[in-house]
């Protein structure tokens, strides 16, 4: 169940409260019992120190800063960070600090996001740029990485360059994705090389440094840090199929979200690179930016029946599989069973 806590400027944020089924953001996964109740306290602990760096004495600051904060999220990374720990010492302070760190950057990355593909809507909620201006939503995600930073610099030079190194993964990933494809590439192979470097880094980084700071044996972060981007990237996918399956925006956006911007994602790939007949239609369709609402409509309901969206759901559970097969080295226990059923919810979920 969830309650409210009001922040240190008195605004109320949403926290997570011990129970025996511990509420998650991301979804009914979550183990019961004592591993439960470990990760709902580590949440409440995250969501505290979130509402504390994104807060300000100037009042605009404050607001723009929160704002993706208070429209909610799943809080996979921190999630991920403090399941990493449970196999070290979940209470070092410094795992909250990293987990914090890692979603202030995936938060940053947002509204900068939103300006790049025009976006009038996030979480559900009008989006910074939209609600603002592109200017406002550029510079509340620089704000952003800078209190990530500063919360990083306490956590020693070593976690400093990792993060420095993920961060530039996030940056190329992003310029691979403007630039497109070049000549020769394989646009199925570009697509998920984007999402491991866009994605999947982060959410490595927030399974290393959960781990990490935790103190688990260093043969057993190699293991989770490859965990995290297998399934970081499948976290993607399912996004990205999500916006194309879902029913009145259950995905926090307007569905067909990304063929209105011209956003050619895996289903949509497979049919470009195929040559069924049957596909025809769908493939002029795809092949850009579709933005009258018949067209719209007509896309949407030929890609929902696509060979294309069939071929993206195995690459999704393909990489769901590579995912839990990282989870070799883990103890069985209820950590491992945890971890495992993460992979099953990034595949089935419908939000």
């Amino acid at each position: 169940m969830t309650g409210a806590r009001a922040a240190a400027d008195g605004t109320p944020t949403e926290v997570w409260h011990r129970s025996s089924t511990p509420a998650s953001t991301i979804g009914p996964w979550l183990p019961e019992g004592a591993l439960g109740a470990s990760l709902a306290d580590g949440l409440v602990r995250v969501e505290e120190a979130l509402s504390s760096a994104v807060g300000s004495e100037h009042p605009f600051v404050r607001e723009a800063a929160g704002h993706l904060m208070a429209a909610g999220g799943k809080r996979f990374r921190p999630m991920l960070a403090l399941l990493a720990a449970q196999l070290g010492d979940p209470r070092a302070p410094e795992v909250v600090q990293a987990a914090v760190v890692c979603e202030l950057t995936h938060l940053a990355t947002l509204y900068h996001d939103d300006v790049m593909d025009e976006a009038a809507v996030r979480r559900g909620a009008p989006s910074a740029n939209s609600r603002w201006s592109n200017s406002i939503a550029i510079l509340t995600g620089d704000l952003l990485f800078a209190r990530a930073s500063d919360l990083l610099a306490d956590l020693g030079p070593d976690a400093v360059r990792i993060q420095a190194r993920t961060f530039e993964r996030l940056v190329t990933g992003q310029i691979r994705e403007t630039v497109g494809p070049q000549p020769g590439d394989d646009p199925v192979a570009h697509y998920l090389a984007v999402l491991a470097d866009k994605t999947g880094s982060l959410v490595a980084t927030s399974a290393r440094f959960g781990a990490g700071f935790a103190g688990v044996d260093p043969a057993l972060v190699t293991a989770l840090t490859a965990f995290g981007e297998e399934v970081g990237v499948a976290f993607q996918i399912s996004d990205d199929l999500l916006d194309i399956v879902s029913q009145d925006g259950a995905s926090g956006k307007a569905p067909g979200t990304d063929l209105r911007e011209g956003i050619a994602t895996l289903p949509a790939l497979f049919v470009l690179s195929g040559d069924d007949p049957a596909d025809a239609r769908l493939r002029e369709l795809v092949a850009r930016p579709v933005t009258d609402e018949r067209e719209h409509a007509e896309a949407l309901a030929l890609l929902r029946s696509s060979s294309g969206l069939a071929q993206a759901t195995v690459v999704l559970g393909q990489y769901a599989d590579r995912a839990r097969a990282r989870l070799g080295p883990v103890p069985a226990g209820d950590v491992r069973d945890a971890l495992s059923a993460l992979c099953d919810y990034v595949v089935t979920r419908t939000s």
